[in-house]
């Protein structure tokens, strides 16, 4: 008889433990052990030991089969088990680790591979022998990207519910947030806003730094000029080497703000940059507390001035020009030019909120995960290279599409671009969604923005993805030793398949590999999709309330029209054209929501080790991590000398995944 010392590690999030029977099965390349009992508890955190004995070796372990029985002095109660790891010590002294991250339901049997990294088509017929579940696709609304079949957290597979906790924080925290904002009382509230005064009387609770800073300097143009950069959303701005045809500024207009200089002779100098959010014509505005609302689709133009500032010279409020169409100009009264630059923010906001938020980063995340989970192995490297990216975002999106974007989700019913009209933008959106504008580098060439100064959100987001471009391309490098490794993975080739067909719908357009041939188009695609998860998300996601807490910044809707005249607004036009009181409180709650930072943060780089065993990855993992450390003191002492100082960037704040 040989014995295979088995220790099973339990995770240490809350109801990790379980009381119910633990059975463990050891699989090699000369047999199998039988099923045996543990006869110990696995609580919450804890690692218990217990002696496998087999009548000769198992050869070189391949597998670990779990599973769970109830207990039946509790009367058969399940009582599901969340297993982080197995660690085996063989006979000979070896050992062999078993990463496992997944719940394990009662009556329900797992297997799990050794954690030496390795494509494992050669022994697929072994795992099949044990039916690991496997997610299924689901279309969640024609033209958009397929999301997992689950129409609550719980029907989530086991395997990727990490955590219940994390469905109760969200739960629980969307119906506090009113509290905790001190707005409950104004929920139900159908009134107009009567002044100014009375929102920042209102909205007092909670406040950040950037918040006071956004309700201080919400008016001035540089501070409008600014956000199109760092803001909340500077996916949108780009070089503006031609006026657009239907955007007919004179120069005549905009003299004054070019202090006398010539609008061509500036846009050819790189002076003059554009905002055109012309995926909002023609979308259906939604109705909210019984009234008609409104949507523009607007074009700003905007100069960079010798001093660096960004600031905004004329705004169209429509896509075609005409004598209702006023190009609204700086000169124009106070109001008239005010009024014009909330109903770009408008905008700004379905456009951050809908496409480079939802669209571009927690949809897109969930179809990389659900394609990582069908198809790859948990040895794979690949597999083990992006899963922790993934964490909470299975469960996250099945709460948001029931919490935000439902038949009663807070955009459907407080948005200008909710209800009917949201899912008409988001196909806009979809049909303009290409790899290249993924790609940072390739998306800020494409809009000329190489140059222009104070882009703090481009110079953070570059570095960054140098840095995750170096690690994978050392980590693919070390699993993969040429061009014909990458072409004859044949689970690597389904996986980037189904991310084409049921994430980018099969649109050749988009730039999307269908395959891989070269190491250098793997490396890329890697870079991009943990970029998306991590970096990207944190820029677009971190600050909403900062930005979007005071409601005349980032208003969710406006309930008058566009003006079709100047010199009409006054502040009273503004206070109606606001939205009521309660879409207010609501849409502040969900941006509250939607920027506070999990219990259980995991940073950037963090969560490699659970999945990494060998030391080669482990030491690349070790110096990924110690470069994001060093970029933290970069932008930590450049932040010093900024009035407005950009962290969202700050790699110990960008959350690991897409997680809320």
């Amino acid at each position: 008889m040989v014995n295979y010392t088995v220790k099973l590690f339990t995770g240490e999030m809350q109801l990790a433990g379980t009381l119910n029977s633990v059975y463990v099965k050891l699989v090699g390349t000369k047999g199998e052990s039988k099923r045996v009992y543990i006869p110990k508890t696995a609580s919450q955190g804890s690692a218990i030991e217990h002696d496998v004995s087999c009548p000769s070796s198992l050869g070189q372990l391949e597998f670990v089969v779990l599973d769970t029985k109830p207990y039946a002095l509790l009367g058969y109660i399940n009582d599901d088990w969340f297993c982080s790891k197995v660690v085996v010590t063989t006979p000979e002294g070896d050992t062999a680790n078993f990463p496992c991250y997944r719940w394990i339901l009662s009556n329900k049997q797992l297997v799990f591979r050794e954690a030496t990294g390795q494509n494992c088509q050669e022994t697929e017929d072994l795992v099949q022998r044990y039916s690991l579940h496997r997610t299924v696709w689901s279309i969640y609304a024609e033209g958009l990207p397929q999301i997992m079949k689950a129409a609550s957290p719980s029907d989530l597979p086991a395997e990727v519910r990490f955590s219940f906790t994390k469905d109760l924080e969200f739960k629980f925290t969307a119906a506090k947030a009113l509290v905790e904002l001190n707005l409950a009382g104004l929920s139900t509230n159908k009134e107009q806003w009567h002044s100014l005064g009375e929102l920042s009387h209102v909205f007092n609770s909670r406040k950040t730094d950037v918040y006071d800073y956004v309700e201080k300097n919400w008016k001035e143009d540089e501070f409008f000029g600014y956000q199109l950069l760092n803001g909340l959303n500077p996916r949108m701005i780009h070089l503006c080497s031609k006026l657009p045809e239907n955007f007919p500024v004179t120069e005549d207009m905009v003299k004054d703000s070019l202090f006398g200089k010539s609008l061509e002779a500036e846009i050819q100098k790189g002076n003059i940059f554009l905002v055109n959010y012309k995926h909002l014509h023609g979308v259906t505005a939604n109705v909210i507390n019984g009234k008609k609302h409104f949507l523009a689709a607007p074009l700003c133009l905007l100069y960079m001035t010798p001093e660096d500032k960004l600031m905004p010279i004329a705004i169209q409020l429509k896509q075609d020009p005409g004598e209702d169409n006023p190009i609204f100009l700086p000169t124009d009264s106070e109001y008239d030019w005010l009024l014009a630059k909330i109903f770009v923010r408008n905008a700004d906001f379905a456009e951050h909120e809908l496409n480079f938020h939802l669209l571009r980063t927690h949809l897109l995340a969930e179809v990389f995960a659900m394609s990582t989970l069908r198809n790859l192995p948990m040895v794979h490297p690949i597999y083990k290279l992006l899963i922790s990216h993934f964490r909470y975002t299975l469960q996250i999106n099945t709460l948001a599409r029931q919490a935000l974007i439902s038949e009663n989700g807070v955009i459907t019913k407080n948005a200008s671009v909710g209800g009917p009209g949201m899912m008409e933008f988001l196909k806009k959106a979809v049909a303009s969604l290409t790899y290249s504008s993924l790609c940072m580098p390739e998306d800020i060439t494409a809009r000329g923005l190489e140059s222009i100064p104070n882009f703090f959100y481009r110079d953070d987001g570059l570095r960054l993805w140098d840095i995750v471009h170096r690690f994978v391309q050392k980590v693919i490098g070390h699993y993969y030793t040429c061009d014909s490794d990458v072409q004859k993975d044949y689970e690597l080739q389904i996986w980037i398949k189904e991310i084409f067909f049921h994430g980018f719908l099969a649109e050749t357009s988009t730039g999307i590999p269908q395959s891989f041939s070269l190491m250098t188009e793997l490396i890329k695609f890697l870079t991009m999709v943990i970029f998306t998860v991590t970096v990207q998300h944190a820029a677009v996601n971190n600050g909403q309330f900062d930005f979007g807490g005071w409601m005349p910044n980032f208003p969710i809707s406006l309930q008058q029209p566009p003006p079709t005249t100047k010199g009409q607004s006054t502040e009273s036009t503004i206070l109606k054209t606001f939205p009521d009181i309660n879409t207010t409180v609501n849409g502040m709650a969900a941006v509250y929501l939607l920027s506070t930072q999990s219990t259980d943060f995991v940073a950037l780089g963090d969560g490699y080790q659970d999945h990494f065993s060998e030391k080669t990855p482990l030491e690349l993992i070790h110096k990924f991590q110690d470069v994001l450390k060093k970029y933290n003191f970069e932008i930590q002492g450049r932040n010093v000398s900024l009035p407005l100082p950009y962290t969202y960037l700050n790699p110990k704040i960008v959350e690991n995944s897409v997680a809320l």
